[in-house]
C-alpha cells in the first residue's frame, strides 16, 4: 500500500500528509505507516491516518498480529489506554505527542464516507476486508463517496481483484496506472484526475490549508490555552495575551474539575460531543499531566436525579478528575507558544494582510496573521469594536448564538481527619458533584458544586450559595452531607467562584467571524461548565479547518459547533 501511493517518497518535505484506509482491519497496516512515518527522513510534521471499520478489533487481536515485530507492537502499546468506548463514530487517537493522529471511523463505509471533511493524499483501498466483520461491499456509490475525498492527484493503491471495482473507478475519475511486473495479482495504481472540471460546490464544506505563520490568542483559559498548544503543534508562532497578569485566572481556574461524558436517553448531540471531547481530555492529561497530583482517571458515578430517579447509577470508568490550571500552564509551556500578561486587548485593526491588536490607548500589543478570541464573555464587546471599526468585513456578532454569563461557585475544605471514612472512594456527579480528595500542598482537600446563576441577577452572598451546595451535597450523598452539614453551618467551608460563558444551546462556538477565502478573525468560546470536555475538541477542530485536515468528529457534529449554527461561512 505504502509503495503503491509513492511512500515514503511523496511526503518528505510536506507540512501534513493525510491519509484514507478503507477498512483498517486489525491494524498492521496503520502501524506499518506509522513506523514508515517514523523513520522517513524529513517526514512531515503531522500524519492524518483516517481508517473506516465496520466493527474495530479487540486490543488482543491488534497485538496478536504484531507479535513478531517488536517495534510495531512498541508502537501498538500508546493504543492501550485509548482502545475502549469505540462506538459507532469517529473517534481521534494520538500518538507521538501528537504528531500521528489516528482517526478511527466505526460504521458503514458510505455514511462515514460521506461524513468527511478533508482531501486524502494517499487512499488505501482494499475490497477484501481484514477486520472481525469482514469485507463491505463497493458500488459505484460508495466509489463516488470516496471521490469526493480527493483532491486532484491523489494517489490510489488497491488490493482488490475485482474487475468491476477498476471499472467505478475509472468512470468516477481515477486513472488507473501501469503496473510493475512484480506487483501482486489484483493489486493496482490509480490517480484522481478526472477528465472534467471539478465542481466547486464540493469544495464548501472542505477547508484548505493556509500558510502557517503567527497568530494572536485572546485569552488564557482552557479555550485559548488548547488553542494555542494545538496551533503550535503544527508549526504556528501563538501569542497568548490575557488582561490577567497570570494564566487561568476566570472560570478556568476552578481548582479542581470532572472530566465526564454527559449522557442522554437518546445520545443527543451534546452526548457525542463530550464522548469525543473527553477522550481528547484524557489524551492531554496522560501526556502532560502528574498522574496523581494534577489529574486522576478515577472514574465517575453519576446519579440519576433529576427526572429519573427509579433508573441505576452510571459508572464512568474513562472519567477524571483535574486541576484546570495545571493543564493550562503546560499547554502554554509548549514550544513556539508565549505568554504576555496584563494585556487587555480593546480593538484589532487591519495593516496590510495582517491584524494588529491594540490596547486601550490605541498601542500595538501585537502584529500576526491570524487572531483567535477566546476570551469567553469579552469576546462579544470586542467584536462590537471591531465591527464599528472594520465595516467592510460585514462581522455580524448578532448572527452568533447568544451567549451569556452564568456565576458559578464551589464549595471546598480541607480534609481534618475526622468523617473520612465517609466519602466516597471516587467522585460523584448528577445534579451537582463531590470531589471527595484531591492533593492540596500538604494535605487535601474536598469540593462541592457548583451554583449556577445567570449574571444579569443580583449575585447571592456565599453563604447562600454554600446552602445550596449543601443540599447537593445532601442529594448526591446523603449520609455525608449530614455529617458535614456543622461545618457549613459553622461558616469552616470556604468559596471558589467565577462566572461562566454559555451559549444559548449550551454548546462552544467555534469558526471564522466572517465570510472570505482566507479569514484572519476567528471565534473559540462558550465551554460554558464543560471547559474541560470540549476545550481541545474544540482547538482540533479549528486547527483542522486551518491546516485542511480531516475532522476529530463527523461533518454533522462539527457543523453544530459553527459561530454561526444557522450558516455555513465559506473557507476556502
Amino acid at each position: 500500500m505504502l509503495t503503491g501511493c509513492g511512500l515514503p517518497q511523496a511526503w518528505r518535505q510536506q507540512q501534513a500528509w493525510r491519509i484514507l484506509d478503507s477498512d483498517f482491519g486489525r491494524g498492521l497496516q496503520f502501524f506499518r505507516t506509522l513506523q514508515a512515518w517514523k523513520n522517513t527522513p524529513l517526514r512531515p510534521r503531522l500524519l492524518h491516518y483516517v481508517a473506516l471499520s465496520l466493527a474495530p478489533p479487540s486490543m488482543d487481536d491488534l497485538l496478536a498480529d504484531l507479535a513478531g515485530d517488536p517495534e510495531l507492537r512498541e508502537l501498538a502499546q500508546e493504543l492501550l489506554p485509548e482502545w475502549t468506548g469505540l462506538l459507532p463514530g469517529f473517534h481521534r487517537l494520538s500518538f507521538q505527542g501528537g504528531q500521528a493522529l489516528l482517526t478511527l471511523c466505526v460504521g458503514e463505509s458510505m455514511a462515514m464516507l460521506r461524513e468527511q471533511q478533508f482531501f486524502a493524499d494517499s487512499v488505501f483501498l482494499r475490497a477484501a476486508g481484514t477486520g472481525p466483520a469482514g469485507a463491505q461491499p463497493w458500488s459505484i456509490w460508495s466509489v463516488k463517496a470516496l471521490a469526493r475525498c480527493c483532491r486532484r492527484g491523489t494517489r490510489l493503491a488497491v488490493a482488490a481483484d475485482a474487475p468491476v471495482l477498476q471499472a467505478d473507478l475509472t468512470q468516477c475519475g481515477f486513472e488507473i496506472q501501469a503496473l510493475p511486473n512484480d506487483t501482486p495479482s489484483g493489486s493496482y495504481q490509480a490517480e484522481f484526475n478526472p477528465r472534467w472540471t471539478i465542481k466547486t460546490t464540493r469544495q464548501h464544506s472542505i477547508s484548505h490549508p493556509v500558510a502557517i505563520g503567527s497568530c494572536a490568542v485572546i485569552g488564557a483559559g482552557l479555550a485559548g490555552a488548547s488553542v494555542a498548544a494545538a496551533l503550535a503543534r503544527r508549526g504556528w508562532r501563538v501569542q497568548v495575551l490575557d488582561q490577567g497578569a497570570e494564566p487561568a485566572l476566570g472560570a478556568s481556574g476552578l481548582p479542581v474539575g470532572l472530566v465526564v461524558p454527559h449522557v442522554s436517553a437518546d445520545d443527543c448531540t451534546l452526548s457525542r460531543l463530550s464522548r469525543a471531547g473527553v477522550r481528547m481530555m484524557l489524551q492531554q492529561a496522560r501526556s502532560l499531566l502528574r498522574q496523581g497530583q494534577d489529574w486522576e482517571l478515577s472514574g465517575t458515578r453519576e446519579r440519576q436525579l433529576d427526572g429519573t430517579p427509579d433508573l441505576p447509577d452510571i459508572w464512568h470508568a474513562q472519567a477524571a478528575w483535574l486541576k484546570p490550571g495545571q493543564l493550562v500552564q503546560r499547554w502554554l509551556a509548549q514550544p513556539g507558544v508565549t505568554f504576555q500578561g496584563n494585556a487587555r486587548v480593546a480593538d484589532l485593526r487591519q495593516k496590510q494582510n495582517q491584524w494588529e491588536l491594540l490596547d486601550a490607548l490605541g498601542q500595538p500589543l501585537a502584529c500576526v496573521d491570524r487572531v483567535v478570541l477566546a476570551n469567553a464573555g469579552g469576546a462579544l464587546p470586542l467584536l462590537a469594536r471591531v465591527q464599528a471599526s472594520l465595516p467592510a468585513l460585514g462581522i455580524r456578532p448578532e448572527q452568533l448564538p447568544t451567549l451569556h454569563g452564568v456565576r458559578g461557585q464551589l464549595s471546598w475544605a480541607m480534609h481534618d481527619g475526622n468523617q473520612e471514612d465517609l466519602f466516597p472512594s471516587h467522585p460523584v456527579n448528577g445534579s451537582g458533584s463531590v470531589i471527595p480528595a484531591i492533593p492540596m500542598g500538604s494535605g487535601s482537600a474536598w469540593f462541592v458544586g457548583s451554583t449556577y446563576q445567570p449574571d444579569q441577577l443580583t449575585p447571592l452572598p456565599d453563604e447562600r450559595n454554600h446552602q445550596s451546595n449543601l443540599q447537593r451535597l445532601l442529594r448526591l450523598c446523603p449520609t455525608l452531607g449530614q455529617a458535614l452539614a456543622k461545618r457549613f453551618a459553622e461558616g469552616s467551608v470556604q468559596a471558589w467562584k467565577n462566572t461562566r460563558c454559555v451559549s444559548a444551546d449550551r454548546l462552544p462556538v467555534v469558526g471564522p467571524l466572517y465570510q472570505a477565502d482566507n479569514p484572519g478573525l476567528w471565534l473559540c468560546a462558550a465551554m460554558g461548565s464543560r471547559g474541560l470536555s470540549f476545550s481541545v475538541l474544540c482547538a482540533e477542530l479549528l486547527a483542522a479547518q486551518w491546516g485542511g485536515e480531516p475532522m476529530p468528529v463527523d461533518a454533522g457534529l462539527a457543523r453544530s459547533l459553527q459561530a454561526f449554527r444557522g450558516e455555513s461561512p465559506r473557507i476556502k
